[in-house]
């Protein structure tokens, strides 16, 4: 489930960001449901120059200015359950409400019910069964 979180938002707002000043939260941001289809799971934004866009793309309106055109990707394991990785983004990836990011490019567990944070307001909750 991905979902525009006004919890995040304000928690990055609080940061006092160079760019926090500039964001406003989205008014209007509908849940969206992704099915994790294959082995890695590609979270970023589309450029307007690469036409292979990211399985999970944030540049559906309301566009997240804070992610990166890849700024995470899950990795599926053989035993069903997936991994995080962040392979440079440049604000971070965070999970589970913590304020510090991942490592970039080590692999981190996630479980079900776990809160993927990325961007400015954006979370991604992983739901078996179901989608993100």
């Amino acid at each position: 489930m991905v979902v525009a979180d006004r919890d995040y938002y304000n928690a990055v707002i609080a940061e006092e960001g160079p760019d926090s000043v500039s964001l406003s939260f989205p008014p209007y941001a509908p849940e969206r449901r992704i099915p994790l289809v294959g082995q890695q799971i590609r979270i970023g934004r589309r450029g307007s120059a690469d036409p292979s866009a990211p399985e999970i793309d944030l540049r559906e309106p309301p566009e997240d200015p804070g992610v990166s055109h890849i700024h995470a990707v899950l990795l599926a394991k053989p035993d069903g359950t997936w991994t995080l990785v962040d392979p440079g983004s440049l604000n971070g990836t965070c999970v589970n409400g913590s304020a510090e990011p991942i490592p970039v490019n080590i692999e981190v567990p996630l479980s079900e019910g776990d809160r993927v944070h990325v961007g400015a307001w954006t979370t991604i909750t992983l739901t078996r069964g179901e989608a993100t």
